[in-house]
C-alpha cells in the first residue's frame, strides 16, 4: 500500500500484520477523488486507523492535522513509522479506544473538519456493528464541526436498512464487498 497523492505520494507504507483490513487502493482513490478540495486546510480525525493511510493522506493533500486513533499498540507502532517514513507534519497517533477517547477530544474542544471510520466489520449477526453504533454514538456527532464530513467504511449488506440519522446522507456507495457512505453533520 502507498499514499496515492500530494506531497507524499508514492510512499509506500507499513500496514500492521494481523489487525486491520486496509482500503483498497480503488477505493481510497474514489474516497478522495469524491471528497476534493475538503482536504486542504481541514483538520482530521481517522479512528479504527489501523496504518494511518486514510490520515496521512490527508496530510499529503493539504490538511493541516490528522489525529489518527487506534486501540491496537502494533497499529499504533505502524502509524509512527508511517509518518516518520512520509515525513509530513501535522499528524499525532493515540492508542485508545475509540468510544473511550470521543468524551476527551470534546474535553479539550477539539473538532474536526474530516473525519474517517474504517470500523471491524460485523460479520455475523451477533457480532456490534460498530459502523452503526459509532454514527448514532452522540459523542462522535459533538467532535465532527458543524458542516463536517464523515467517511465511514462498513461492509455491504443485504436486507434491512439504517437510519444514519442525525447525518445528512450525501453520498452512500458500494465497491464489491466495501460501502463507503459519505455523512455531513447539519449546520
Amino acid at each position: 500500500m502507498r499514499l496515492i497523492s500530494g506531497s507524499a505520494g508514492g510512499i509506500p507504507l507499513e500496514v500492521p500484520k494481523s489487525v486491520t483490513r486496509p482500503t483498497q487502493d480503488r477505493v481510497r482513490q474514489a474516497v478522495f477523488n469524491m471528497l476534493g478540495e475538503l482536504i486542504d486546510g481541514a483538520h482530521v480525525l481517522d479512528v479504527f486507523a489501523g496504518s494511518g493511510a486514510l490520515g496521512l493522506e490527508c496530510l499529503s493533500r493539504g490538511a493541516a492535522s490528522a489525529l489518527l486513533v487506534d486501540q491496537d499498540r502494533g497499529a499504533c507502532e505502524v502509524m509512527k513509522k508511517n509518518i516518520a517514513k512520509t515525513r509530513l507534519e501535522g499528524a499525532n497517533v493515540r492508542q485508545s479506544d475509540v468510544f473511550k477517547i470521543l468524551p476527551q477530544l470534546i474535553s479539550a474542544g477539539q473538532l474536526f473538519d474530516l473525519v474517517f471510520a474504517d470500523p471491524p466489520y460485523a460479520h455475523k449477526l451477533t457480532d456490534v456493528n460498530l459502523s452503526v453504533k459509532l454514527a448514532a454514538d452522540p459523542d462522535f456527532f459533538k467532535v465532527v464541526a458543524p458542516g463536517g464530513s464523515v467517511v465511514l467504511e462498513c461492509m455491504v449488506t443485504k436486507g434491512g436498512s439504517t437510519s444514519w440519522s442525525p447525518w445528512e446522507v450525501v453520498r452512500d456507495r458500494e465497491y464489491g464487498s466495501t460501502r463507503i457512505l459519505w455523512l455531513r453533520k447539519p449546520l
